[in-house]
């Protein structure tokens, strides 16, 4: 039975069940039930069948690193069971309030930033969402099944549509809310000062939308319906034909034709209803005293007043842009790769919906971090430590983001950290004049104005020697190593070199570093790369990159940002974040575990199989976990052979072999040599003796003069350790000689 392993000690394993609701399935371990060794990382990837999209993880979700997330983990803390869910695949869009933006996610989940004084922004609860719409201070979800949601101000029953049903569109306006039912008739509830709510003999109506007081209604015949506030004439619609699309602003109405030009009418103080010269709109949008088209090609217009810079949008930033939605005094777009712009009011935060204006990216484990302009940070990803808490800092000029944890430099030289202090990895609140900081597996790294380096955290490598370190220009930390360029172009690195990653010593003319998990890239002065270490994915690939003027480094691949802007990238490709060849304006980029950030020149950021808060589009790419390279863990773990054969890795003899490796194989480059050739070999003998069963009590009889020896090394003193390790070597090497003297006189008798 799972969790039970007798004799009071840790049980052997955990079980993990797994299963999938209709439109997908779970591909990474694959569905069924598993086994875990307690506290191991499971990873977990769901794909969507075609229509379909990922939704969420149910059950024990308590330890999945991101329950609405396709690509996640979980910790096998006990026996866990879960589900993923799957829906129809949704379409994504954005809303506009007063003051405050909506979001509507692929997954059929809201979000929402800005003005919640009455709780227009707690949609977070909100599950399989096909339309979202937002009013003055409230906001509204249709549901799939026809029924809808409503949050925030609900003063005049604006969100009183608990009781709808059947309903296939929403709409809201200042203080009232309306649903198109299925039949093409129309409800409404809310405010009805000036008859805007007067809705109940409308039929064959295929669109609706509200303004502050009035409510417009689109027929199938292509004419339009009004009631409601018509001091402006903004209800003066009853001759409108060839009509596709209608909009409302706070107190004029706007209708897009077939042929692509705009027509409107009421209130236009500020030039809102000058759309007349308009021409290839596909989408509309009106806002308070503004109005917001979109064009065919990606573009947008605006026209009205920008005593918020609402009609701003004719940047960079704004382009591919599929969907467009107007505030009071503010301006959304929904770009074709999921992220968000936003322009106009931000007093409420309602423009903070996207990784705009940023100046540097960094990527840790799972999670991303951004430092914008204004020197606030955002973060995005798995929070399970607390790495994404950064909403409170401010006056940051540099970032950087370890497995679990995050860095940031302020201005005056300081250093504030999050997330996982197990290794006191944050304990960095003593540092000053530092003016680079670097965030390794879980240790985190200082550079001081005078060239001298500091680090704190995990230490078992030697990553953390860094003290002696002098005239030092840039700094990079690696999973379990550390890099520093000096101000002669030389290198300097320590801690873990069991892949040759610290093998810098002889580099010259180099102007940046970057680090991986267990590689090691340098940029020299002309341009090209050089690199070392781990090379199972081909990550050390790069002597014939030419022009490159930035280099980043990610757990098993290489990026470089080349001299015109573009990027390229080698090594492993399992989840695409090497898939860089399209991207162009790029001036940083960033390596993480599995994906690859590049930052444009207009702050906008682009990533290959990346999801974040704000980037709607989370079916677009899968992110999958690659099979990773064998590396032995520095504890735990790995003998592959021994646990074929015992049956369990939890078993004595395997923590003996585990014992011998960490503390007398590793800690020399000989022995480093053969786990390394031992890690390459063993995995395929010993999937041979998991499906033979009948060898297994052979080579655990083999095995116990092995374990009996490392179990005496184990327990000797240094010197004893020394002369038991010579006599072995002087042992191997007299086999060998055998061996090849025997081959010889075989092969003269043949």
């Amino acid at each position: 039975m799972a969790g039970c392993g007798g004799g009071g000690g840790a049980p052997p394993y955990y079980e993990l069940s797994i299963n999938s609701t209709v439109g997908g399935s779970v591909t990474t371990p694959g569905e069924g039930v598993f086994e875990y060794e307690p506290g191991e990382s499971a990873g977990l990837v769901a794909e969507a069948d075609e229509g379909y999209r990922f939704v969420e993880w149910t059950g024990d979700v308590g330890s999945i690193g991101d329950a609405d997330a396709a690509m996640t983990y979980i910790i096998m803390n006990g026996n866990h069971s879960i589900t993923a869910d799957f829906g129809p695949k949704r379409t994504a869009m954005v809303a506009a309030g007063c003051w405050h933006t909506v979001g509507l996610k692929v997954n059929g989940r809201a979000v929402a930033v800005g003005d919640n004084n009455y709780g227009q922004c707690s949609v977070g609860g909100w599950r399989n969402i096909t339309e979202i719409a937002a009013g003055y201070w409230h906001t509204v979800g249709l549901e799939s099944d026809g029924t809808v949601f409503a949050a925030g101000l609900n003063a005049s029953g604006q969100c009183d549509v608990g009781n709808w049903t059947d309903i296939t569109y929403v709409a809201t306006g200042g203080w009232h809310t309306v649903g198109l039912t299925s039949n093409g008739t129309v409800v409404a509830v809310g405010s009805n000062s000036s008859g805007q709510c007067d809705v109940s003999n409308w039929t064959d109506i295929t669109r609706v939308t509200a303004g502050a007081g009035h409510t417009v209604g689109l027929r199938f015949d292509g004419t339009v319906a009004a009631v409601g506030n018509n001091s402006y004439g903004q209800c003066n619609v009853t001759d409108w034909t060839g009509i596709i699309q209608i909009a409302a602003g706070t107190s004029h109405t706007l209708g897009l034709k077939s042929n692509g030009t705009v027509v409107a009418a009421g209130l236009n103080d500020s030039g809102q209803c000058d759309v007349g010269n308009w021409t290839g709109i596909a989408q509309i949008a009106g806002g308070g005293a503004h109005t917001v088209g979109l064009k065919s090609n990606g573009t947008v217009v605006a026209a009205g007043l920008n005593a918020y810079g609402q009609c701003d949008v004719d940047s960079q930033s704004w382009t591919n842009i599929i969907s467009v939605a107007a505030g009071d005094s503010h301006t959304v777009g929904l770009r074709s790769d999921g992220w968000v712009v936003a322009v106009g009011n931000n007093a409420y935060g309602q423009c903070n919906v996207g990784w705009t204006d940023i100046t540097e990216v960094a990527i840790g484990g799972y999670h991303m971090v951004g430092l914008k302009s204004d020197g606030t940070v955002v973060a995005v990803g798995d929070n399970n430590k607390g790495q994404c808490d950064v909403s409170g800092w401010g006056d940051i000029t540099r970032v950087g983001a370890g497995y679990e944890h995050t860095v940031g430099l302020e201005a005056n030289g300081t250093v504030v950290a999050v997330g996982d202090n197990y290794n006191g990895q944050c304990d960095v609140g003593g540092w000053t004049n530092i003016t680079e900081v670097a965030a390794g597996g879980a240790h985190t790294v200082g550079l001081k104005s005078n060239g001298t380096v500091v680090a704190a955290g995990r230490n078992d490598y030697g990553q953390c020697n860094v003290g002696g370190w002098t005239n030092i220009t840039q700094i990079a930390a690696g999973y379990d190593h550390t890099v520093g360029l000096k101000s002669d172009g030389t290198v300097v690195a320590v801690g873990r070199n069991h892949r040759g990653q610290c093998n810098v010593g002889y580099w010259s003319g180099i102007n940046q570093t970057a680090a991986g998990n267990y590689h090691t890239v340098g940029l020299k002065s002309t341009g090209t790369v050089v690199a070392v270490g781990d090379n199972d994915y081909g990550q050390c690939n790069v002597a014939y990159w030419t022009g490159i003027t930035q280099v980043s480094a990610g757990n098993y691949h290489t990026v470089g940002l080349k001299s015109d802007d573009t990027v390229v990238a080698a090594g492993d490709n399992y989840s695409g974040q090497c898939d860089v060849g399209s991207w162009a304006n790029i001036i940083q980029v960033a390596a993480g575990r599995f994906r690859t950030v590049g930052l444009e020149g207009d702050g906008i950021v682009v990533a290959t199989s990346l999801v974040t808060h704000w980037n709607l589009l989370l079916a677009l790419p899968p992110l999958r976990y690659p099979p990773p390279p064998p590396e032995p863990p520095p504890s735990g773990g790995g003998c592959f052979i021994a646990t074929a054969a015992y049956g369990t890795p939890m078993a004595e003899e395997i923590q003996i072999l585990r014992e011998f490796r960490d503390r007398c194989l590793l800690t020399n480059p000989l022995g480093q040599g053969l786990v390394d050739v031992y890690y390459r070999v063993s995995p395929p003998i010993a999937e041979f003796i998991t499906g033979h069963p009948g060898l297994k009590p052979i080579v655990r009889a083999g095995l116990v003069p092995v374990v009996a020896f490392s179990a005496v090394v184990v327990n000797a003193a240094p010197v004893e350790k020394i002369v038991i390790i010579g006599l072995v070597v002087l042992v191997s090497l007299v086999v060998v000689v055998w061996a090849i003297g025997w081959r010889r006189v075989g092969s003269r008798n043949r």
